[in-house]
């Protein structure tokens, strides 16, 4: 038995998502009012995530938080490049940037509401707790780039615990969603959402384990489904996406992230495996025929 239309659609609705709004505002503040910023620094802070981009579902408690300095910023130039445009090594960097924050959210929270992660600042705010990632701006320049603005930008932190550098482009994830939500009348994102609640579903029940399809990678991957399959009825969308993804299995590995600087399969830690995806797929076919 097939899942009933008024099951999926309770799947993809869309949930109000406030308190993110208010986590948000209440990080800004705190780091507004901190007074110990060198002169001449520039930041700025941004949701990403779930709550940016409205593909949010019950149960996603933790909003993502980006605090992104802009008067420092890393590059793909090389060396002769970097003096071709007049760069040069930053005396406030990723650290100093890091440690001011911390600082800054202890100073107005409480040192015991603010903790240190393997990639994020934990901040238990009066709304929402909140994974706070404190990065630098990224420039990813053409290879031969005449202009030292024509760059794509990305974001980038240090991973202290694995001494890498962690590169990644919210921004152009949030705009490329936007852009296939309007071209899919609306349907893009509520896929995401009804895909999304049924594998919390299956987790659930024990029927597949909870690191199996993280948010983002399930995000990425419908995205690369194309928009003519995002039409009709809830069932109809679940079903042809199910199928599309089937059928096109060895398109997979020239499959993008949303933010389509990335392949989303491969063997780093921000990219998916395609033998997760491959029981993924298996559990929402099994779902869609044992239903009930």
């Amino acid at each position: 038995m097939a899942i009933p239309e008024p099951q999926l659609e309770r799947w993809a609705r869309h949930i109000e998502a406030q308190n993110a709004q208010y986590a948000h505002y209440s990080i800004r503040t705190a780091l507004e009012e901190y007074t110990e910023w060198p002169n001449g620094v520039k930041y700025e802070v941004y949701l990403q995530g779930s709550y940016r981009n409205d593909t949010n579902i019950r149960g996603d408690s933790d909003v993502d938080l980006v605090v992104q300095l802009n008067s420092t910023f890393r590059n793909n130039l090389t060396d002769e490049q970097k003096r071709r445009f007049g760069f040069t090594a930053a005396s406030y960097r990723w650290e100093d940037f890091r440690n001011d924050v911390l600082r800054a959210l202890r100073e107005y929270y409480g040192s015991d509401r603010v903790q240190e992660g393997k990639k994020s600042l934990k901040v238990r705010t009066s709304y929402l707790p909140a994974d706070v990632v404190v990065c630098l701006q990224y420039r990813h320049y053409p290879s031969n780039p005449s202009d030292k603005n024509d760059f794509v930008e990305g974001m980038t932190f240090y991973v202290l615990a694995e001494n890498r550098w962690v590169i990644n482009y919210p921004k152009l994830h949030y705009k490329n969603g936007v852009k296939k939500n309007q071209s899919t009348d609306g349907k893009y994102k509520r896929t995401v959402r009804m895909f999304k609640n049924a594998r919390t579903y299956l987790i659930e029940r024990g029927k597949i384990p909870k690191d199996l399809a993280p948010s983002y990678f399930l995000e990425c991957f419908l995205y690369n489904v194309p928009d003519s399959k995002y039409t009709g009825s809830f069932r109809d969308i679940f079903l042809n996406v199910l199928k599309w993804l089937i059928e096109n299995h060895t398109k997979w590995s020239s499959f993008m992230c949303q933010n389509r600087q990335d392949p989303l399969f491969n063997s780093s830690p921000e990219q998916w495996s395609e033998d997760l995806a491959v029981k993924f797929i298996e559990a929402m076919v099994n779902l869609w025929e044992n239903w009930g």
